[in-house]
């Protein structure tokens, strides 16, 4: 006898994406879509008990760099560990087309070097059967996944492209250039690009030292482009920025949206050198709405900050004379030199070279904290490695390397640099509340060997609804609306993100009681036995994509119904009507 249902997930508290108030109730799927919530009488083919749990909306993620891993991989972990189904790559203007043959390297080098992803791995990984952006998107779409996958166009990738070296130099394009960019814009809107990625940071460099193509393309250019976006009326802009001249540099955003009629979001952290300074971008953005301009901030759910471990890029150790004797050796043989107490003594009587200034936690003792098995990110001061060795009455580098040499060498030192310059997350709270920002920032498949941060939906969560003991907390309802269907809509995916009939069956059945993040570790699972960093989490039941189970209690169910976005999605055509 056939079902009613395709699936039927029974009697959970949903919170449905639109901040409503939860409510109890079945959620019954049919096709990839959401067919009835309610009390459902009718059977599914398959069913999931959700009784005493939280039911979701599948979390929308639009700020990854699943660019390389997404060639080669089914399975866009971390993300799809942390109950994201969707997920948006190419930002911060790094990719991997279009791209001739002979600028491969060059691309490689400038992911490397933003991104932390090993030249080696992504050489090995990349197979490189594309040349132009669309061709790019086909070979994307010839592939399956665990979640839907969105891509936009690489700024750097598109520069190089038109202008070659003079592009990698930074020298201003010409009208000629910024012609040609246009054109490819616009052709590859047409394809189904999301959007248009691009960075004007000085932290985005390649692996050699050298800036970002991007960093200083001008007003023209930008323009340009996004007037390319507008041609094909699709695609969103993205933008990361140093904001050096804010005024005058979010101005120029408001021109290029003005001009072009394409929707744009930001990177908005509370950086130590302006820790006010996100004030003023929430009203400016209160500013452009006001004028009708959609300019919204992405935001970090949690410092974002730096790991340093024996495994890891670096460590404190990293340039001193002693350590450098050993640095290639495997972990096991580096720990039990470390636990020798003649080189112990030797190595701690040693300064690092001039040229890991820059680098070393050593720095920013006050500020470095130890990362245990279930992290805390709102530490206190007195957590700090420099608070723990004034009263233990030791050098602050003895507290770290006794750290580091937990867990078989596999202990983890966190850095918090950005949205922690003041030590408490109550201006993140701020953000949160405000109508233009939604949660981002999670670099999901970057950052290999310092960084781990696509866990951020889960601390979305845990932190901030349920945890949080040094500030208010935000309602569940709110923090599920930021990563679902706020996130979608930012990107012009409206479609998804809230539990309606018509909306994809996109669902996570959390635990929420028992939800919580592990701490990261790393695994050598990329291209070539290449190093990453992963952290997964507890209390994820089940993960649904387009109606299909993909994760049962964290483990792949083998299903992989994933694919490609084609650019934006409308809204379900009865809502839409209206």
């Amino acid at each position: 006898m056939q079902k009613a249902f395709d699936l039927v997930v029974r009697g959970g508290t949903v919170v449905d994406g639109t901040g409503a108030q939860a409510f109890e109730a079945d959620v019954g799927v049919k096709a990839g879509r959401i067919a009835a919530v309610g009390k459902l009488s009718g059977a599914g083919a398959t069913e999931i008990d959700a009784r005493g749990q939280m039911v979701t909306p599948g979390f929308v993620d639009i700020h990854t760099h699943y660019d390389g891993q997404a060639t080669w991989d089914e399975r866009l972990q971390p993300s799809s560990w942390h109950g994201v189904t969707t997920v948006v790559m190419g930002n911060c203007g790094v990719g991997f087309a279009p791209c001739r043959e002979g600028d491969h390297d060059l691309l490689i080098r400038l992911m490397e070097g933003v991104e932390d992803i090993p030249f080696p791995v992504l050489a090995d990984g990349l197979p490189w059967n594309w040349e132009s952006y669309p061709e790019y998107l086909d070979r994307l779409a010839e592939r399956r996944f665990d979640v839907d996958v969105g891509s936009q166009l690489p700024h750097a990738a598109l520069r190089v492209y038109v202008m070659g070296q003079r592009g990698v130099d930074r020298e201003p394009a010409t009208a000629a250039d910024i012609h040609a960019m246009a054109a490819i814009a616009r052709r590859a809107m047409e394809a189904g690009a999301m959007g248009f990625g691009t960075s004007r940071t000085l932290n985005h460099r390649s692996s050699d030292g050298s800036p970002i193509a991007t960093l200083t393309a001008g007003e023209d250019e930008l323009t340009g482009i996004a007037l390319g976006m507008a041609a094909a009326g699709k695609g969103v802009l993205q933008v990361v920025s140093d904001f050096d001249h804010p005024q005058e540099e979010f101005d120029m955003l408001e021109r290029i949206v003005a001009a072009s009629g394409r929707p744009l979001s930001f990177s908005m952290v509370q950086s130590p050198r302006s820790p006010a300074g996100w004030r003023n971008f929430l009203e400016r953005m209160s500013g452009a709405k006001a004028k009708g301009l959609q300019i919204r901030a992405q935001v970090a759910s949690r410092p974002v900050g730096v790991l340093f471990g024996l495994e890891l890029t670096v460590n404190p150790f990293s340039h001193h004379p002693s350590y450098r004797e050993i640095k290639d050796r495997p972990l096991a043989e580096r720990v039990a030199a470390l636990r020798d107490p003649d080189f112990r003594a030797r190595l701690l009587s040693e300064e690092g070279t001039a040229r890991a200034i820059g680098l070393s936690p050593s720095r920013f003792w006050d500020r470095t904290f130890p990362m245990g098995e279930e992290p805390d990110y709102e530490p206190t001061q007195d957590q700090s490695i420099a608070a723990i060795a004034e009263r233990q009455g030791v050098s602050p580098f003895e507290i770290a390397l006794d750290h580091m040499l937990t867990n078989g060498g596999r202990g983890i030192l966190y850095l918090p640099l950005l949205n922690y310059p003041e030590f408490t997350l109550d201006p993140v709270y701020e953000m949160f509340q405000h109508d233009c920002v939604v949660p981002g920032l999670s670099d999901g498949g970057a950052h290999m060997g310092m960084i781990c941060d696509g866990s951020f939906p889960t601390t979305n969560l845990v932190h901030w609804t349920r945890d949080r003991t040094r500030g208010p907390k935000l309602s569940i309802e709110h923090m599920v609306k930021g990563q679902c269907r706020d996130t979608a809509e930012t990107v012009g995916l409206f479609d998804r993100g809230v539990i309606q009939p018509g909306y994809r069956a996109d669902l996570n059945v959390i635990d929420y009681d028992r939800l919580k993040l592990k701490a990261p570790q790393v695994v050598y699972d990329l291209p070539t036995g290449g190093r990453r960093l992963i952290q997964r989490a507890e209390g994820y039941t089940a993960t649904v994509v387009a109606g299909q189970v993909t994760y049962r209690d964290g483990a792949p169910t083998g299903a992989l119904p994933g694919r490609l976005l084609r650019g934006a999605q409308a809204a379900p055509a009865r809502l839409a009507a209206e």
